[in-house]
């Protein structure tokens, strides 16, 4: 099959390019231009604005593409400059996010208000979502129109499939979702300060959602929503002590009041509501379940500790200041 690619260039993006090659695809990528990584293997690109997309619908189709997987969609107005450029004839899957519930929001909130895990047809925000102000580095959208639902609507209504995903984390990530522990790894931090560390939010390892929505693009399924996540979800305390483990690095971890807890270290305090999202129905329809979350913390880890940030890992002032009020207490 022929597979055009919205977005592609980075992170998600490259393991998605590499499992459609990798499994007998044809690739085009379709960017802004802006980011050409030498990890991205040899495949077309074309070059254009993301709502200038109508203005190269000529070289759009010319690479004659089966399916188009839009990665980058982060407004309604984007979603429909691709469904406008590229026509009825080419099946659509959109990558969305799981901050689309209505979980997320009241996880920000400090509420309860849903039952987990969360399926497809869980309630969802009827808001904005509580961090659409952020916008990770590289992208350009104005954050006030950000809203994944708005995308979902757009590439439903057009027969789409969409893919709602988790936290993701692994190679190339440059949000660096594991770098709270891995920053005191390199600083050689033997006690490390934590909260409860109950919280459960579902992650997915890149590669694994990758396959996942290659899955979807290759099915003939129609109008359809799957969450893609890791099958089992462990507290952000467990993942920690993985993220270490994969470092083979031994540190105490060290309960500290809430209060006392460095803001970095804030996801492992006291979250009420669990954003823990249900992928049975990938499993069911597409027969895509995630590979086991502890070997892909390791592979991810691996490559961060092989790739560190060009910034140096810090200073540990809050670090000390909450132990020390811990050993005053004892």
């Amino acid at each position: 099959m022929r597979f055009l690619i919205l977005g592609g260039t980075r992170f998600l993006g490259l393991a998605l390019v590499d499992e459609l090659l990798d499994a007998g695809h044809e690739v085009c990528v379709v960017h802004r231009g802006v980011h050409e990584p030498g990890q991205l293997r040899e495949v077309e690109h074309i070059h254009v604005e993301r709502l200038a997309l109508r203005e190269r619908r000529e070289d759009l189709l010319r690479f004659r593409p089966d399916v188009a997987i839009d990665l980058a969609a982060m407004t309604g107005a984007e979603a429909e400059a691709a469904i406008d450029a590229l026509g009825p004839t080419v099946r659509l899957v959109a990558a969305s996010s799981g901050d689309v519930y209505r979980a997320c929001t009241s996880v920000f909130e400090g509420r309860i208000t849903d039952a987990v895990p969360l399926s497809e047809d869980a309630p969802l925000r009827e808001g904005p979502t509580p961090d659409r102000e952020h916008v990770p580095p590289g992208w350009a959208y104005d954050p006030a129109s950000y809203e994944k639902l708005d995308v979902e609507r757009v590439f439903l209504d057009a027969g789409g499939v969409v893919c709602r995903l988790p936290m993701i984390y692994g190679e190339h990530d440059y949000k660096r979702r594991e770098e709270f522990v891995l920053r005191r790894v390199r600083a050689g931090r033997k006690r490390i300060p934590i909260g409860v560390g109950g919280f459960l939010w579902s992650r997915g390892y890149a590669p694994e959602l990758a396959r996942g929505i290659r899955l979807a693009a290759e099915s003939d399924c129609e109008g359809e929503v799957f969450n893609l996540a890791e099958s089992t979800c462990a507290p952000i305390r467990l993942w920690v002590e993985q993220i270490l483990a994969a470092a083979g690095h031994e540190a105490e971890l060290v309960r500290v009041p809430e209060e006392h807890l460095p803001e970095d270290l804030g996801l492992t305090g006291e979250i009420a509501q669990p954003w823990m999202m249900d992928a049975t129905k990938a499993a069911q329809q597409l027969d895509w379940v995630h590979a086991p979350a502890p070997d892909c913390v390791a592979n991810s880890v691996r490559w961060h500790l092989d790739n560190p940030p060009q910034e140096e890992p810090g200073e540990f002032t809050a670090d000390d200041a909450a132990l020390a009020a811990v050993d005053q207490v004892s």
